[in-house]
């Protein structure tokens, strides 16, 4: 018996949108059979998709699933009409526009038993994936800090959300997801210098429920594009640059100290430095790959909503400490009693 294609449809047709487009419509076993925009696609991005200005009109369809990637404001709206009607959904990051919309997903779709996901792309990095297998592993040893740099010029299609929610999310999802560890508190900062009401560069410190460090950099006020990501541990320091799908390990050198007075201090010295071959497919490509295998049923890896809603938690308290200039603790993040796909972080 042939394997059934599933129908999906893609709500949005701006930067992510059309991306996604792109790889709905040669995905095997799916079939982009419409895609909802109210502006329609005068680019032709829909791959020959139909373009439909409701999402009644969408749903009319019968989809097995849905892609959001409309602004982050409209996603509560449209993923509680996507599991009212029965549709799975992979929503873009981040999940929602607030902790409490993102709740409010995170119970409609456990309410109707239904997969959905978040599309955290970072994690589908060659280079993230790579690190965090090796931090599996141990090969660092006991794991000290995770510092990440974000930064860039400013992306004109963001309007709803500032920067903590835009790019900073990327990171809250990775730091936790490479080792497999909670967020416990953060102290930010934040400013705003492009003339619009959300914040546009955002420092970070804080710590995990390890007592790891973290630390994130985060703007779009600088004409350096940079995606760095370094977790440093007791055998050295594993760096990620997530622009080139690029591993690369700093082993700790092994140098004898004749001077007495300095042996008590246990400090490292430069040793080997390894770049890895990875293999490096779109991330795109296997983030999708990953949920069309969930809505068929097979245990994989997907990012699930309750990870979504505690990565908008975390950028909440990132932009509270902001406001208050205080460090802001952070709870124990809920678990879902319904669980879709098999999922160890």
């Amino acid at each position: 018996m042939s394997k059934q294609t599933l129908r999906a449809g893609l709500i949005g047709l701006g930067a992510m949108g059309r991306n996604h487009a792109r790889v709905l419509s040669s995905l095997d076993g799916v079939e982009l059979v419409g895609v909802m925009d109210p502006a329609g696609d005068p680019a032709g991005a829909a791959r020959g998709a139909p373009v439909l200005a409701t999402l009644p009109d969408l749903l009319a369809l019968r989809l097995d699933y849905a892609v959001v990637a409309c602004p982050t404001a409209q996603h509560e709206e449209i993923g509680l009409a996507l599991a009212a009607d029965g549709v799975c959904a992979l929503i873009e990051k981040p999940l929602a526009h607030s902790a409490a919309a993102a709740r409010r997903l995170v119970d409609a779709f456990d309410t109707a038993g239904l997969i959905a996901g978040v599309g955290h792309i970072e994690r589908f990095n060659p280079a993230l994936q790579s690190m965090r297998a090796r931090l599996e592993a141990g090969e660092l040893g006991e794991v000290f800090q995770v510092v990440t740099r974000r930064q860039g010029p400013f992306p004109h299609r963001i309007a709803d959300v500032g920067v903590v929610k835009d790019l900073a999310t990327h990171d809250i999802d990775l730091t936790s997801w490479v080792t497999d560890r909670d967020y416990a508190s953060v102290s930010a900062r934040t400013v705003c210098k492009s003339g619009r009401p959300h914040e546009d560069m955002v420092s970070v410190v804080g710590d995990l429920s390890d007592g790891t460090l973290v630390s994130h950099l985060v703007n779009w006020l600088s004409p350096l594009k940079e995606r760095f990501t370094a977790v440093t541990g007791e055998r050295g320091c594993l760096v990620a640059d997530t622009l080139t799908a690029d591993l690369t390990f700093h082993a700790n050198g092994a140098v004898t100290t004749e001077w007495e007075a300095l042996r008590a201090f246990r400090g490292v010295s430069e040793g080997d430095m390894v770049r890895y071959a990875i293999p490096k497919r779109e991330p795109l490509l296997v983030e999708h790959e990953r949920f069309r295998d969930a809505v068929e049923g097979k245990a994989t890896d997907i990012v699930t909503l309750d990870q979504g809603l505690r990565t908008v938690e975390v950028a909440e308290a990132v932009i509270d400490s902001a406001h208050h200039r205080a460090s802001v603790p952070l709870q124990s993040p809920h678990r879902s009693t319904l669980s879709a796909v098999t999922q160890r972080s």
